[in-house]
């Protein structure tokens, strides 16, 4: 592979945060038409101030009931990113009607990709116990992430370890996800202290399988999305074909959204509020 999964940590340069910081004047408004439920705890008591927690976002207008739910999961290499850069995807898909939350995960090195998985099933777990709280429908809840978090939800929708029943997730929407074949990444490029993989992986090629989505697919997979950037790194464009080769055995008529991006930009062109990503992703989950 020309490129490295180590190299898809999308730490944003200046630029970037530029780009974000002039476009937050656009997506202000959306404010004004979503709740923001700060650092929700999904893990029981908090005794740790360390521990993950769950922003939510729910519509402020009276006309949305039971809405469906969208849970977000963030990239970062699996070793950084914050759940807190993402709210103008909450809020603009809130104010939509979305009930949508972001969940924070631990990262490597305090966590194996295991720890993270088993983090975001009990984040699903808790929604579905809670989100009726937040004006969600617990029948109606669906995921999606980008680069690390599109590993992380592939993952627990479809390793049986993590959820006692997939039917909980009605479907997932990927984007440029990482790691769906962890497997046949590393055993190409074995795990080094670089990027925190070996923490992250482990050196143990049976970790790497039970680590890749891939292997899991089956007939209860929940019905899956995937966006691709046509000008992604190798590694994903690789993972993502194998990915979709073994789905479409179960799911035939998925065929992935190809967009004219680089891996970052297919997660910042959510800062846009009228990006037509919330109108497809919309119409997926209505179906």
């Amino acid at each position: 592979m020309s490129h490295t999964i180590s190299n898809e940590g999308y730490k944003m340069s200046k630029h970037q945060l530029v780009q974000i910081l002039l476009t937050l004047s656009l997506v202000l408004f959306t404010s004004c038409a979503s709740r923001k439920h700060k650092d929700v705890s999904y893990l029981g008591n908090q005794i740790n101030k360390e521990q993950p927690t769950l922003n939510i976002f729910t519509p402020k207008n009276k006309k949305f009931t039971n809405n469906p739910v969208l849970i977000f999961v963030h990239g970062g290499n699996w070793n950084s990113g914050d759940k807190k850069m993402y709210s103008f995807i909450g809020r603009n898909f809130a104010k939509r009607g979305i009930t949508t939350v972001i969940a924070g995960y631990t990262l490597s090195p305090e966590a194996s990709y295991d720890d993270m998985a088993k983090e975001i099933a009990k984040a699903v777990i808790w929604t579905k116990e809670h989100i009726s709280d937040y004006n969600g429908n617990p029948n109606e809840i669906f995921l999606t992430g980008h680069s690390a978090g599109g590993h992380l939800i592939a993952l627990i929708g479809t390793n049986p370890k993590y959820l006692e029943g997939k039917s909980i997730i009605k479907g997932i929407i990927l984007n440029d996800a990482a790691g769906l074949d962890m497997k046949h990444y590393l055993e190409g490029i074995p795990p080094t202290n670089k990027n925190d993989y070996l923490t992250t992986w482990t050196n143990n090629p049976d970790e790497w399988k039970s680590a890749s989505p891939i292997y899991f697919i089956d007939d209860q997979t929940p019905k899956m999305m995937i966006y691709l950037g046509s000008k992604t790194y190798n590694s994903i464009k690789v993972g993502n074909e194998r990915f979709l080769a073994e789905l479409n055995k179960y799911q035939p008529d998925v065929k992935p959204i190809i967009l004219n991006k680089k891996h970052a930009p297919m997660v910042i062109q959510y800062i846009i509020p009228w990006s037509k990503r919330y109108k497809e992703i919309i119409e997926f989950v209505k179906k």
